[in-house]
């Protein structure tokens, strides 16, 4: 009632009634019309009634009300329906400048942005050193992982985690199961690597979650991390990748002198693994 009440008729494309009206907003039957519904079923509704509803009624309520993303799922869990996944408020191409920020302040600790494939949107100086990120390589994290000869090197633990990483991007194609931009990726690396055509035959689906990470640089020696995804809630379809050191280690210690300037002098010449 209260989403009713904060749509005018003229926004809706109705005539407002004039003295006629002694509420603003919509009237129930408005409602009912605009969204092609019974009358007395959208008053149930409202009510809170058991009834059953459809996610193409829900949606078209939805729009009669102008309910935002937030809004519209909640109707959802209200009708007792799963709600859509979550849709991104912002325009596609949009990176905001906070996260940004977040991932260089995040350093000398490695982080990075990437999109619902896994496309790799930005990163900060620490990745690019420590994970061997780099302008010219293919910009995609599930294929730079099976097919990036620097991360393979780099990589010490790469065989435990091969499986859940995999796991993780069939949990990712799930959500968005029609979208052909995943299907591309599959394309691609399934093309170009035979260790990820056997993994992906196996079927595993793993929620994304925190994963320990080994690394063995050539200039300090071994690294370990918690990597962990954050999802963006102004762009659902973009995670932030932060990693932090692991318990007990020297990796924080390390990944001071990696970026330092000292260290940065070491990294200018190209070293493979």
């Amino acid at each position: 009632m209260s989403r009713r009440a904060r749509v005018s008729p003229a926004d809706a494309g109705l005539p407002d009634g004039g003295a006629r009206r002694r509420t603003p907003g919509l009237r129930r039957e408005e409602v009912a019309v605009l969204a092609g519904v019974g009358a007395s079923w959208y008053q149930w509704l409202e009510q809170g009634r058991d009834i059953t509803v459809s996610p193409q009624v829900l949606d078209a309520v939805a729009r009669v009300l102008r309910l935002k993303g937030p809004e519209r799922r909640h109707l959802y869990v209200l009708a007792g329906l799963n709600p859509p996944l979550p849709e991104a408020e912002l325009a596609g191409d949009y990176l905001c400048d906070g996260i940004k920020r977040l991932i260089d302040a995040w350093m000398p600790l490695p982080a990075h942005v990437m999109d619902a494939y896994w496309n790799t949107i930005a990163y900060n100086e620490s990745a690019g050193l420590v994970m061997g990120f780099r302008p010219d390589q293919r910009q995609n994290c599930l294929i730079t992982f099976f097919t990036d000869p620097v991360y393979r090197a780099r990589s010490a633990n790469w065989e435990a985690n091969a499986h859940r990483v995999v796991a993780q991007f069939r949990a990712a194609c799930s959500e968005r199961p029609d979208d052909e931009g995943f299907q591309e990726i599959l394309d691609e690396l399934s093309a170009e690597s035979e260790e990820f055509r056997e993994l992906w035959a196996r079927g595993d689906v793993s929620a994304p979650g925190q994963l320990r990470k080994e690394l063995e640089h050539p200039l300090v020696g071994t690294l370990a991390f918690e990597s962990t995804q954050l999802r963006v809630p102004e762009r659902p379809d973009l995670a932030i990748v932060l990693h932090n050191p692991y318990p007990g280690t020297e990796t924080a210690a390390k990944l001071e002198w990696l970026n330092s300037p000292e260290g940065r002098r070491g990294s200018m010449f190209p070293l493979a693994g």
